[in-house]
């Protein structure tokens, strides 16, 4: 699919996710271990999963409140406060002793506006796309992602220990500019809102979400979600950690890779990978079916971080980080595309807002394995990873295609019955 082919919403979107992705990216993959160096790791690993289940509540409400109300005017609002909280976080960074209780709070605000606002975008997204174009423009997104991401790392990797003040700034200033981008270029063409069912606005809100909690395939999917990402979501948080405390530091003349750089390096080669890959990868998997190629990818991409949590060379970690990446290319735009085509058109901010359980939970997951990488040996951290990959393979196996299996079961049935 070619830009100007593309729907104005999703340029927008596109577009300004790519600049704030680009800067943010320099810093929120830090966080864990920003924490865990200004007080300590049981400290950080605790408010981290207390940030996550905030974040996955306020999402839930972010998804009501999309489907009730406009949702150009719920993001413009977010984005804001957005750029408010980033502004107060570089400001407690200035004074010589850093005001981590602000920093901490501010972060806190963070993660709830960005937890209302998201919701609203992703409804924007499906409202805007069509099944048909829906995995291309999936696979194109997927890609602007990690372009951005590999240039966050790269700024982190070069900039995150000597020039913090400096990277809160840029982060600061971009993400003012992104609700003026909205207010002058985001379309907002939702009509057929949500209206309310009952008085008591918390009713309304179970209410709305009973739908998607008993819609069994879509839950399946969610879940198995949630176990997929906790793999890739703790090369920031425990493997991060553990990188800093036991990799032995590499020399390549006088550039002395160490723990921290070797977790920017993982970052950016992953991000290249998927910049240099994703179109190749995605004219392959196009022409073969989509249940093998999903399960061939979520094989592959297991195998790959199973390794990678417990690996301590530097070429065992660029290796199977690698083939970590080539399992989620081959996956991810079908699980993408798949998910969303079973959400209902009026309840798209809802379900949005309840399929984001699945990062807030592999956030939970990741958060939580820095508490148990303190008590467990790296291999034994391994198999806990392995395990998690497993139960999110099956269970997006089933959740997305358990109708399709079915289907064929029963006109198998009736061929050997005739």
């Amino acid at each position: 699919m070619k830009w100007k082919e593309l729907p104005r919403n999703i340029k927008v979107r596109m577009i300004t996710s790519f600049f704030n992705r680009a800067v943010s990216s320099a810093v929120m993959p830090f966080m864990a271990l920003f924490f865990a160096q200004e007080l300590n790791k049981i400290w950080a690993g605790l408010f981290l999963i207390t940030t996550v289940v905030i974040g996955f509540l306020i999402n839930l409400v972010g998804g009501y409140i999309s489907d009730r109300f406009p949702r150009k005017k719920v993001l413009m609002i977010t984005s804001w406060l957005n750029a408010f909280f980033f502004l107060i976080m570089t400001i407690s960074l200035f004074p010589t002793n850093k005001i981590i209780v602000l920093f901490a709070l501010a972060y806190v605000g963070f993660i709830i506006t960005s937890s209302l606002g998201r919701p609203a975008m992703h409804a924007i997204i499906i409202d805007s796309t069509t099944p048909e174009n829906r995995k291309a423009i999936y696979a194109l997104d997927y890609w602007l992602i990690n372009l951005s991401m590999a240039i966050g790392a790269a700024l982190g990797g070069l900039l995150y220990l000597n020039h913090q003040k400096e990277l809160f700034i840029m982060l600061t200033c971009t993400s003012t500019l992104i609700p003026i981008a909205y207010g002058v270029w985001l379309q907002d063409k939702f009509t057929d809102q949500l209206q309310k069912k009952h008085k008591n606005v918390l009713v309304d809100l179970i209410s709305n979400y009973k739908v998607a909690f008993k819609d069994t395939a879509f839950v399946k999917v969610v879940t198995g979600s949630t176990f997929i990402f906790a793999a890739e979501f703790s090369l920031n948080s425990y493997i991060g950690i553990r990188l800093a405390e036991t990799f032995e530091a590499v020399r390549i003349g006088s550039f002395e890779i160490v723990g921290v750089r070797m977790l920017s390096i993982l970052n950016i080669e992953n991000m290249l990978l998927v910049v240099c890959f994703t179109f190749i990868i995605n004219r392959f998997t196009d022409k073969m079916n989509k249940k093998n190629a999903l399960i061939t990818g979520l094989i592959i991409y297991g195998i790959g971080y199973v390794t990678v949590t417990s690996a301590n060379t530097w070429y065992m970690l660029v290796l199977f980080n690698l083939i970590a990446t080539m399992g989620e290319l081959i996956y991810s735009p079908i699980r993408n595309a798949e998910q969303a085509n079973m959400i209902p058109s009026d309840k798209r901010g809802s379900y949005s807002a309840f399929s984001n359980l699945s990062f807030s939970g592999a956030d939970l997951i990741a958060r939580a394995s820095i508490i148990i990488g303190a008590f467990l040996i790296p291999t034994m951290m391994s198999v806990y990873i392995g395990f998690i990959v497993m139960m999110g393979t099956i269970l997006i196996y089933t959740g997305l295609f358990a109708k399709t299996i079915k289907v064929n079961n029963l006109v198998n049935k009736g061929v050997s019955g005739d």
